[in-house]
């Protein structure tokens, strides 16, 4: 008998680890096109961790949480004055498991030149890809295996002599 995996207590078997699209090759929408999602621009341009964090927690499949790595990325952006080497990072790896172009020029200097353009475009492409951004990487996994709930644990019959 196989043994299911496990994401942060969800069974998850391979066949339900399905990741929309994942054989794309080119880029959802283009880097400028911003105010395809006007809330996400907004969001990102007044506190860009939120979104930062969001893909974060996609692209590494739950392993960190949305809070911990828009943390990480707002510290860095007070304490270095930018967290563009980070966020890089996350649009390469992102770009790796899509099998996405490395365009409109190098990942770093997208980042660089155009940080907010380039998480805004990450997310669209994420959205575009079947995830819902705001539940996360647990929440998009338990939406794909219906059927699957996560039930608090079972307590024994209460205080007993």
């Amino acid at each position: 008998m196989k043994r299911a995996n496990l994401i942060q207590g969800i069974p998850v078997s391979p066949h339900h680890l399905h990741i929309p699209n994942a054989s794309s090759q080119t880029w959802s929408t283009g880097l400028f096109n911003c105010c395809d999602d006007p809330g996400n621009c907004c969001i990102t341009c007044w506190c860009p961790c939120i979104t930062f964090g969001q893909i974060a927690e996609i692209a590494d499949r739950g392993i960190t949480s949305c809070g911990v790595s828009g943390t990480l990325y707002g510290l860095m952006m007070l304490i270095l004055g930018g967290s563009r080497c980070y966020s890089c990072f996350y649009r390469s790896k992102l770009r790796s498991q899509y099998n996405l172009p490395e365009s409109p020029c190098p990942d770093f200097l997208v980042h660089l030149c155009c940080e907010g353009c380039a998480l805004c475009q990450e997310y669209r492409e994420l959205k575009a890809r079947g995830f819902d951004m705001p539940i996360g990487w647990i929440g998009n996994m338990e939406k794909q295996t219906p059927g699957v709930t996560t039930l608090p644990p079972s307590m024994g019959g209460g205080m007993a002599r």
